[in-house]
């Protein structure tokens, strides 16, 4: 896509959260200049892959923000778009806060915690942040598979609040200052259980129709057969259809979840797949991430 052609993006970000925000952004045909400093993004020491997936057709230039602050500020306002993650209060004190820029710019902050509050200088990074948040409350002490906080609720949070405000100066001439918490953002993705929840941890574990289970190869499959007509359909294609009754009975769940698990212990992943191929289960595998890049990772629609 296009939609973004003629649009600057100047990413003073480092790591995940930022480069992520900015590679989207460049995927919709923006020009996308990074301001390194000196020594180099940590990132391309620390893990060089993935700062090369995340950072490939990007501009960089390095310059030393605290002994050049001229330079980046004068970048900085010929962008459309900037992009910063340091510490709150550390932009400005380069000389490259939202003040010190022209009014049109659209300038997005990720930050930890936001603006305002008593942990606004508290040092984090993406698991911390899902822990403040309460994310990890149902599965601790498991790690989570990806970074959530720095991906879904920093990177994506930002590139859609971009996108609002360059929509929003189209109408006004004028840019804003948008401010992203990653902890803020990941608390929204679970605040609606906040409520209560139908089963307790309903899709953290607690339903016998939406776990993962080892099959009989050491592989495992993801059952998410929450609608009544897929856990009927697949409770008929392991041969104990009675099983259905007993979805949703709260004082089950475990004891179902050993019935389930007992059977697909025994074949092996591919038997499983075959089994269930043309079948409304909402039954699939645990991917490599080499598998899945084989299937999925090409050109997206």
């Amino acid at each position: 896509m296009s939609a973004l052609e003629g649009i600057l993006v100047v990413d003073l970000t480092r790591y995940l959260p930022g480069p992520f925000a900015s590679r989207e952004l460049l995927r919709l045909g923006a020009r996308v200049v990074r301001i390194e400093p000196p020594e180099g993004d940590p990132m391309r020491h620390v893990a060089p892959a993935w700062h090369d997936a995340l950072n490939d057709g990007k501009e960089s230039i390095r310059i030393d923000l605290k002994h050049e602050p001229d330079e980046g500020r004068a970048l900085c306002a010929q962008a459309d778009v900037v992009i910063e993650s340091f510490r709150p209060g550390v932009a400005e004190r380069l000389g490259v806060g939202p003040e010190e820029l022209p009014e049109r710019v659209v300038y997005c902050s990720i930050t930890g915690f936001g603006l305002g509050d008593r942990h606004e200088q508290r040092a984090g990074h993406d698991l911390n942040y899902l822990g403040w948040a309460g994310l990890l409350a149902d599965t601790a002490p498991t790690l989570p598979p990806t970074q959530v906080a720095d991906l879904a609720a920093g990177s994506l949070t930002a590139v859609n609040r971009i996108l609002a405000a360059l929509l929003e100066r189209e109408k006004t001439g004028r840019g804003t200052h948008l401010v992203v918490s990653m902890t803020h953002g990941s608390h929204q993705f679970a605040a609606h259980r906040l409520g209560g929840d139908p089963i307790p941890r309903l899709l953290t574990g607690g339903l016998a129709s939406y776990r993962i289970y080892q099959t009989g190869d050491g592989r495992h499959l993801t059952v998410a057969a929450l609608e009544q007509k897929f856990f009927r359909r697949l409770c008929e294609l392991l041969g104990r259809p009675e099983l259905t009754e007993r979805q949703f009975d709260a004082d089950s769940q475990d004891e179902l979840a050993d019935v389930l698990a007992e059977h697909f212990r025994t074949r092996p992943l591919a038997d499983w797949l075959e089994l269930f191929d043309d079948e409304d289960v909402a039954v699939g595998p645990v991917a490599t991430l080499e598998e899945a890049a084989a299937e999925f990772g090409g050109s997206r629609r």
